[in-house]
């Protein structure tokens, strides 16, 4: 089971770049692909699952151009986009058969998974419930569900746990964890705990270009011993956040404790502290290095 994606660019209107020369290769396990807003997150995601396509390059699913013979991939994907809709007067139940129909699944085994999936999203209890009723958490979760139905070798996600509470966060997390084993799942999220919690390899996009993509221990050994922290008066945090990378701030009687990512410390009371994923996201995002690693 293989993706391979190669020099893949996308062009929109206006001659702005969505992506450019983007290079990646995937076996099974779980990419957490991060970035800021408009890194070209979502262009990827689309063009991975089919939906748009792409100006240069080319993507390899086991050996297959998707380009040239898409449905290759499409029978064996699961894929929640960020903007995913509900039909409002259709329950869990009728929505998720309608979907099953579309991905080809016969009756039988199409009612088995969706009574599988509702009790594993806590939407037994709902399942005859219009979904115009739905919360956005429980929207996002029939959307999860319908991304499952076929069980996907190629899982795409695109911003899961936006509108999920706590609990249904850390619910999917668990999820995600226990589906890696015999597909590749793909999450493309602006949260990095949720990286933190699934991802067996990371890839940080910014401007459409891979800056790094490693395993996670790889990618926080590369801010070891330059993660520190300090605490400043308050009426300091404003000039402190210009002049050094401040990933943290929590105000506390004795000042605010800042973590500052720095190759030296940031004053005399500073303490070197244990880097975490989001201190080394920040950073590669501001130094803004090209060239990732494969």
């Amino acid at each position: 089971m293989r993706l391979v994606i190669e020099g893949v660019s996308k062009l929109y209107r206006g001659k702005i770049w969505g992506l450019k020369d983007f290079n990646l290769e995937l076996g099974p396990g779980v990419l957490g692909l991060v970035g800021p807003n408009g890194a070209g997150k979502s262009t990827l995601m689309r063009i991975l699952a089919t939906v748009t396509k792409l100006t240069e390059g080319k993507v390899i699913w086991n050996g297959t151009d998707i380009a040239r013979s898409p449905d290759a991939l499409r029978r064996v994907l699961g894929y929640l986009p960020q903007d995913f809709g509900v039909y409002p007067n259709l329950n869990a139940v009728e929505f998720l058969e309608y979907l099953a129909a579309i991905k080809g699944m016969d009756g039988k085994s199409a009612g088995r998974r969706i009574d599988e999936l509702l009790e594993v999203f806590g939407l037994l209890e709902v399942r005859k419930r219009p979904l115009g009723g739905f919360s956005g958490g429980m929207k996002q979760r029939v959307g999860i569900a319908q991304a499952l139905l076929n069980d996907p070798e190629l899982l795409i996600v695109d911003e899961p746990t936006s509108g999920l509470d706590p609990e249904e966060r850390v619910r999917f997390r668990s999820l995600l964890s226990e589906l890696s084993g015999e597909r590749i799942v793909i999450l493309s999220t602006h949260i990095v705990s949720d990286v933190a919690a699934a991802a067996t390899e990371i890839a940080v996009l910014k401007q459409g270009r891979l800056l790094w993509h490693s395993a996670p221990e790889e990618l926080l050994r590369t801010v070891e011993g330059k993660v520190w922290e300090w605490v400043i008066p308050s009426a300091d945090l404003t000039a402190a956040r210009g002049q050094y990378l401040i990933s943290n701030a929590v105000r506390r009687s004795d000042g605010v404790h800042v973590r500052v990512v720095a190759g030296t410390p940031p004053g005399a009371n500073a303490r070197a502290t244990s880097p975490t994923l989001e201190d080394a996201y920040l950073h590669h995002i501001a130094a803004g290095r090209d060239g990732g690693r494969q």
